[in-house]
């Protein structure tokens, strides 16, 4: 973490290099992607001295993260609703369709 830092952002970092992480991004990768998003959010929240232009005018990261969930206009993703059926332990999900799944998941 970034000297100055404060224990909200380093909350910040672990939780998004954790994600990042779980992803099967190799854990230098995830690091990056935290150390680079915690750092926008400093300086578009002006907690940084210094800040590009795209770190203070872009789309937030969080909003962006937002955007590209699986609350998208399509919905989940069928490898999101497949990861959810595992998680539960649905039978036969390897042959259901996104259609399929989402109905078994109850979405």
């Amino acid at each position: 973490m970034p000297r100055g830092s404060n224990a909200k952002r380093e909350r910040q970092y672990e939780h998004i290099k954790e994600s990042a992480e779980k992803r099967g991004e190799s854990e230098k990768r995830a690091e990056e992607i935290a150390a680079r998003t915690v750092n926008k959010e400093r300086a578009r929240s002006g907690e940084s001295k210094t800040a590009s232009k795209t770190s203070t005018q872009d789309i937030s990261s969080s909003r962006r993260g937002g955007l590209n969930s699986h609350k998208g206009s399509q919905g989940p993703t069928r490898d999101q609703l497949y990861e959810e059926a595992k998680s539960r332990n649905i039978k036969g999900r390897s042959k259901m369709t996104k259609a399929q799944l989402s109905k078994a998941l109850g979405h």
